[in-house]
């Protein structure tokens, strides 16, 4: 396993950190938080980010993309975590174009991919409803018609829903196999309510009641499961990337706080209670990075079996959001009051940080799967 970027990775590195700090720094995001726009982003960077070619990034240069694996995504994802940068590159790009590139028809891909890639179309993922996340278990139902589909399914959680043009939905047919339908945000019987979440991100509640759909918004005609479950472990992933990112802010604010806060006539770090403490800090946060970098690497090696990605894809979620709870837990305690006040930088990293580990997985979940995959791969072996 690397533990450093490739050439390609290092461009885009560079060129996210320049971009971002630029155009979506913190102060961007208070700002749409309290103007509250619907979208939760700014749609002008938004498509300065599609611009920078990041929407193509792991999508075949046949429709217009990159093709540098979804390693490209690391940099990208860790600088937006750095500047608390939102934006439908998750939902859109790593769930939903990832899907269509893998299970669509050829036609399916030639219209949708180059939109997508583009910003023409901006698609959101809509699979799951339940309060724990459960990639196997799907909350759509849907009947196969003469003309067509009819779909039905209750409070999904979806992100980036509000303003999307269109849902990517996974349902389960009579037959028991997975399926993906597009459904147009119009819909008749598509109902989208904002959820009001403490990172103030576009967070919807998705209803499907009776929606019809005709034969050709199938996207595909393969049990899709086994797809939806790997895009589901792109997007862990890539949050993992998010949460390492905002992770290592709140660790370098502290350490500044630390340098420059006085008691006793002395800064506070040099007492060494305080060094101890901010130097497993660091620890955490190198470990983390890491873990996450073997996710990212584990996500474009086709050598690994299904067990072996799960493994390290819930190494990478497991130990980024532990290390976001930790240091994140120390940072407010060495800060004091201040460390969560809205006024002050370090509340909105917390406030993020706390979403971003309950998304695609949270601690318990991926500790179990750990454990369950390694338990398979032994059985395996011996």
């Amino acid at each position: 396993m690397s533990l450093v970027y490739n050439e390609e990775q290092q461009q885009l590195d560079d060129s996210a950190r320049d971009f971002l700090a630029a155009r979506s720094p913190v102060s961007e995001q208070r700002r749409i938080r309290d103007q509250q726009l619907p979208e939760g982003f700014d749609t002008s960077v938004w498509q300065q980010m599609l611009e920078f070619g990041w929407g193509g990034i792991a999508l075949p240069e046949a429709y217009g993309g990159l093709e540098f694996g979804f390693q490209g995504f690391a940099p990208v994802f860790e600088h937006m975590g750095r500047n608390l940068a939102a934006a439908p590159l998750l939902s859109s790009i790593v769930l939903c174009a990832s899907l269509i590139d893998e299970v669509g028809t050829e036609a399916q891909r030639a219209e949708l991919l180059p939109a997508l890639i583009e910003g023409r179309q901006r698609f959101a993922l809509a699979t799951q409803g339940q309060d724990r996340f459960r990639p196997e278990h799907l909350d759509v139902d849907v009947t196969e018609q003469d003309d067509g589909f009819l779909l039905g399914g209750e409070d999904l959680w979806v992100l980036d829903a509000q303003q999307a043009d269109a849902l990517l939905v996974a349902g389960r047919l009579i037959s028991g196999e997975t399926a993906l339908f597009l459904v147009p945000a119009d819909a008749q019987g598509l109902q989208i309510e904002p959820i009001h979440l403490l990172d103030s991100r576009n967070h919807a509640r998705v209803s499907l009641h009776a929606v019809q759909l005709p034969a050709a918004a199938r996207i595909g005609s393969v049990d899709a499961q086994a797809q939806l479950e790997r895009a589901l472990d792109r997007g862990a992933v890539c949050i993992a990337a998010e949460l390492l990112g905002a992770t290592a802010v709140m660790f370098e604010m502290t350490i500044e706080y630390l340098k420059t806060r006085t008691q006793f006539g002395a800064a506070i770090g040099s007492f060494q209670a305080l060094q101890h403490r901010a130097g497993w800090m660091l620890v955490d946060l190198e470990l983390a990075r890491s873990a996450v970098m073997a996710g990212f690497e584990a996500l474009n090696d086709d050598s690994l079996s299904v067990e072996s990605r799960q493994q390290i894809v819930s190494l990478a979620k497991w130990k980024a959001g532990e290390a976001a709870h930790k240091i994140s837990r120390e940072a407010v305690q060495m800060h004091g009051g201040i460390g969560v006040t809205d006024e002050y930088d370090l509340g909105l990293y917390l406030k993020r940080s706390r979403v971003a580990q309950v998304l695609f997985g949270d601690s318990d979940f991926h500790c179990e799967r750990y454990g369950r995959m390694a338990q398979q791969l032994f059985a395996e072996t011996h």
